[in-house]
């Protein structure tokens, strides 16, 4: 499973590493390598629900996260099945679910129990039964092997720790032709989102996914405070 991740918004991946998005970042702690390659910039809880889900789920977020235009952008098939790494309080569980079809299934990602069982209760609510919350670990995405068409990191990404490892793992969890988008912010002084130092520049990411065999695809440029890339799998093995 493709996982472990502001002052207004993400703080991240989900999952990384884990964890999530996070619209404000206070205080958030580092480690003493937390700017070496491949490491997490940013390490924070967000097992408080309601705390996070003011900050991920506020609808001024839509002016500038732009879902409708992402889902768009991931060209999602009816019937695919896709993981949203990096869950958080479920802003774009509805939009992917509605993407992926009755069909189809959404793999929601976390590393904090408090919100898998929150994603689940989002998920019942909203009667998207496509829905599996999972409950993954900081190093690894626990999806299942070579099922997955495609994985959205969304503000997460920064989170994820030790990537050199992590992405490996995200890999075999993708079909031959599957595919990993991953949405993050700029390194610059923005209006949303987390400090500067938690950001990761977009060619460190091309880099860092590139070395571990992904190929870069595309990249939409549709949001004001973020890049979005979409990367092919590795190639796989031949004997």
């Amino acid at each position: 499973m493709k996982l472990q991740f502001t002052r207004s918004l993400i703080g991240a991946l989900l999952l990384a590493g884990a964890c999530t998005l996070a619209n404000g970042e206070p205080e958030p702690s580092h480690s003493a390598d937390a700017h070496a390659p491949g490491r997490a910039t940013s390490h924070r809880s967000f097992a408080d629900v309601e705390r996070w889900s003011k900050v991920f789920d506020d609808p001024k977020r839509a002016e500038w996260q732009k879902p409708d235009e992402v889902i768009a952008a991931l060209n999602i098939k009816q019937g695919q099945e896709v993981a949203d790494l990096g869950a958080g309080t479920g802003y774009f569980l509805a939009p992917l679910a509605r993407a992926v079809g009755s069909d189809g299934t959404l793999y929601a990602v976390e590393v904090e129990a408090s919100l898998v069982d929150h994603l689940r209760q989002r998920a019942e609510a909203g009667e998207l039964d496509q829905v599996i919350p999972l409950l993954a670990s900081k190093d690894n995405p626990r999806l299942p092997r070579g099922r997955l068409d495609l994985v959205v990191i969304i503000d997460t990404f920064h989170h994820l720790d030790r990537r050199a490892a992590y992405l490996p793992r995200l890999a075999e969890a993708l079909t031959p032709t599957g595919r990993v988008a991953i949405i993050d912010w700029r390194k610059e002084e923005l209006p949303e989102g987390p400090p500067l130092d938690h950001k990761l520049a977009r060619d460190e990411v091309i880099a860092e996914m590139k070395a571990s065999g992904f190929t870069l695809l595309e990249s939409p440029e549709i949001l004001p405070y973020q890049y979005f890339l979409v990367f092919r799998r590795p190639a796989l093995a031949t004997h």
